[in-house]
C-alpha cells in the first residue's frame, strides 16, 4: 500500500520564502524599524536599505535605479502601469486606446475592461494562437491606428508559453505606443533585462521567486509620465502613496539576486524535472494533451488538457492524497467554469474544463514527482471509469 506524502507542485501560484531571504529581512522588522521618510538616523537607515535594494533590482533589470518603483505586488504594478500611463497619455492627446491579449492575468484584463466600461477607453484584444502566443503581424495591425498602452504577458501563467517581447516592442514603439508586460511568471526564470526585451514597463511580484508576498516592482522607463493611482504621501518620486515596506523590499531584492545568481543551475534542474513530468504524463495518461508551446515555455511549467476529465474533480483526488497542483478552470460555486485562456487558445469548452498545471520548484525531488505521477495516473483512471459507467 502506498504511503501518503505531501507533494507541492504549484510553484507557479506561489513559492515559499527562501531561508536566506528571511535572514536578510529579519533586522528590518525590529532593529531598523524607522519610517524611511523620516530624516533622523532611524529613518535614514531604513531609507538606505530601500535604496540599496533599488540598486540591486536595477542592476538585474539593466536599468537605472530611478526607473524602479516598489509596489505591493504584481497586481498593483499592473494597475499602476495601465491606468497611470493611459491617463497621462490621454491628457497628452494620444488616442485613448488600450491593446491587449485574451490570455492576460486578470490584473491586466479586468483593468482594461473597467477602463473601457467606465473611462471611455477604446479596447482591442489581439487573438492568440493554439499556444497562447500573440502573432506579431496581428499585433501590428492592432497598433497601426495608434493607442496609449499595449499590455502583453511575458510568460503565460496557465500555458507557460513565452511571447517574443522584443518583436512586439519594436512594433509598439514604431506606432508611438507604450508596451507594458506582466512578467510575474517570468521572474527568477527568464531574462529581465529590459534593454533586451525593449519594453517600457514591466511588473514583478516577489512571491513568485522565493520572496515574501505583498511586495513587487514596476519598471518604468525614464521619460514616461505616470499619473499615480494612489494619492497621499508622495513616495516613489511622487508615483505612489503609502509608507515603504522596508523588510519586504529588502526581501524582494535578496530573492531576486539569489534567483539571478543561481538561474543557470535552477533552470537546468527545472527543465529536467519538467520534461520528466511531460514525458511521463503523455505516455501514461491516454487522455492527456500538452498545452502551451512545446519549446518556448517556462522551465518550471508543465500544462495539459486531459480530454474527458473534470480537472476540479481530479484536483480533489490529488489533494486527498497530498498532491497540490493547479487547474485552469474556476470552481468556487460547485459549477466549474472553463479556463478563459484555453478557450482563447482554441480549445473546446469541455477541454477548457480539463486543464491541469504542474510546476516545480527548487526543493522538488524526483521521488516527489514519481509519487505525484502515480497518484495522478490512478486518479485519472478512476475518473475515466466513473465517466464510462452509467448511473444506477
Amino acid at each position: 500500500m502506498r504511503t501518503k506524502r505531501d507533494v507541492y507542485l504549484d510553484y507557479s501560484a506561489s513559492t515559499p520564502v527562501d531561508p536566506r531571504v528571511m535572514e536578510a529581512m529579519m533586522p528590518y522588522f525590529s532593529d531598523v524599524f524607522g519610517n524611511p521618510s523620516s530624516s533622523h538616523r532611524y529613518g535614514r537607515e531604513a531609507d538606505r536599505a530601500i535604496e540599496d535594494s533599488r540598486e540591486t533590482v536595477a542592476a538585474i533589470l539593466n536599468c537605472r535605479p530611478l526607473e524602479i518603483i516598489f509596489t505591493s505586488g504584481g497586481s498593483e504594478s499592473d494597475n499602476l502601469a495601465l491606468r497611470g500611463a493611459a491617463w497621462r497619455a490621454r491628457k497628452q492627446g494620444k488616442p485613448a486606446k488600450l491593446i491587449t491579449s485574451p490570455v492576460e492575468h486578470s490584473a491586466v484584463s479586468s483593468t482594461v475592461r473597467q477602463m473601457g466600461a467606465l473611462m471611455d477607453f477604446e479596447t482591442q484584444v489581439v487573438p492568440v494562437d493554439r499556444y497562447g502566443l500573440i502573432d506579431p503581424a496581428a499585433f501590428g495591425e492592432a497598433c497601426a491606428s495608434g493607442g496609449a498602452v499595449a499590455s502583453v504577458i511575458y510568460a503565460n501563467n496557465e500555458l507557460g508559453s513565452i511571447n517574443d517581447l522584443l518583436a512586439l516592442s519594436r512594433i509598439a514603439r514604431s506606432n508611438d505606443i507604450l508596451l507594458h508586460t506582466d512578467a510575474v511568471q517570468a521572474g527568477g526564470q527568464l531574462t529581465l533585462d529590459v534593454q533586451q526585451l525593449g519594453v517600457d514597463m514591466l511588473s514583478l511580484s516577489a512571491h513568485k521567486f522565493y520572496g515574501p508576498k505583498g511586495v513587487g516592482i514596476l519598471y518604468l522607463r525614464d521619460g514616461i509620465e505616470l499619473a499615480p493611482t494612489q494619492t497621499g504621501g508622495g513616495h516613489e518620486a511622487g508615483r505612489r502613496a503609502g509608507t515603504h515596506n522596508t523588510p519586504f523590499i529588502v526581501g524582494l531584492a535578496a530573492a531576486l539576486q539569489l534567483a539571478h545568481t543561481e538561474s543557470d543551475d535552477r533552470n537546468a534542474r527545472f527543465r529536467f524535472l519538467r520534461d520528466s513530468i511531460i514525458d511521463a504524463i503523455l505516455q501514461r495518461v491516454p487522455a492527456a494533451e500538452l498545452s502551451g508551446h512545446p519549446q518556448r515555455r517556462l522551465p518550471s511549467h508543465a500544462s495539459f488538457v486531459l480530454n474527458g476529465i473534470d480537472a476540479n474533480a481530479l484536483l480533489m483526488h490529488l489533494d486527498m492524497n497530498g498532491v497540490a497542483v493547479s487547474s485552469g478552470s474556476a470552481c468556487l460555486t460547485g459549477n466549474p467554469e472553463p479556463a478563459e485562456t484555453l478557450l482563447a487558445a482554441g480549445y473546446t469548452v469541455e477541454q477548457a474544463k480539463s486543464g491541469l498545471r504542474l510546476s516545480v520548484g527548487i526543493s522538488t525531488t524526483e521521488d516527489e514527482i514519481e509519487y505525484a505521477l502515480d497518484v495522478l495516473v490512478e486518479a485519472v483512471g478512476k475518473l475515466s471509469r466513473l465517466r464510462r459507467e452509467p448511473a444506477p
